[in-house]
């Protein structure tokens, strides 16, 4: 079964991009193609100057460590580790050093508005301080594109519109790249572009 046909999509740095659609039309599954999640059966996928179909496992794993961040709907925080230990879990696998990585993670806490809680548990954390920490371990590494996949399906109205704000803020002063799977209008609007798909193609883009 065919998931995705025809999709030429070019994303630009720091540029907001709502990926939207109705249920089923192909979302996740080009978020996670351009996540290096999946291989596609056909078709190039290229940052910059490298084709990411042509690389092996293990530098597709060491490719997708240092250049996409992950940010899902249901935070994915290891329940076990303190916030700024989950934090700093991306760059502990890149091969930084502890120390290094938690100077990295409490700026961006700091910038994010959380650093006081960065000692706590998960469990300990409201639903919008889970996903402040979930961003900031998407950005520990300087991702060249940051994906969400629902970011905000699982927060209130007020939490959920202060993580998309955080979103435009990155993207203003870091240049930050962002493509997000969303349903949440409001957030699509303000994005710099929308891509609608439908049965696995793209039917508009709009700026």
């Amino acid at each position: 079964m065919q998931v995705l046909r025809d999709i030429n999509l070019t994303i630009a740095k720091a540029e907001v991009v709502s990926i939207v659609g109705a249920s089923g039309a192909g979302k996740t599954t080009l978020l996670q193609l351009l996540g290096t999640l999946d291989r596609p059966d056909s078709g190039i996928i290229r940052y910059d100057q490298t084709d990411v179909t042509q690389l092996n496992e293990k530098a597709l794993a060491a490719f997708r460590n240092q250049n996409i961040g992950f940010v899902f709907q249901f935070h994915n925080l290891l329940p076990e580790f303190t916030a700024i230990e989950n934090v700093c879990m991306p760059a502990l696998i890149a091969g930084r050093k502890m120390e290094e990585a938690k100077e990295e993670a409490y700026t961006l806490l700091r910038f994010l508005n959380v650093e006081s809680r960065a000692e706590h548990k998960p469990a300990q954390l409201s639903g919008g301080e889970q996903q402040r920490f979930a961003v900031a371990r998407a950005l520990i590494n300087h991702p060249a594109v940051v994906l969400a996949d629902e970011p905000s399906g699982n927060l209130d109205t007020r939490h959920a519109e202060e993580l998309h704000e955080l979103f435009f803020r990155l993207r203003d002063q870091y240049q930050q790249t962002f493509v997000i799977v969303t349903h949440n209008n409001t957030l699509a609007q303000k994005s710099d572009r929308q891509i609608r798909l439908r049965d696995g193609g793209i039917v508009n883009s709009e700026d």
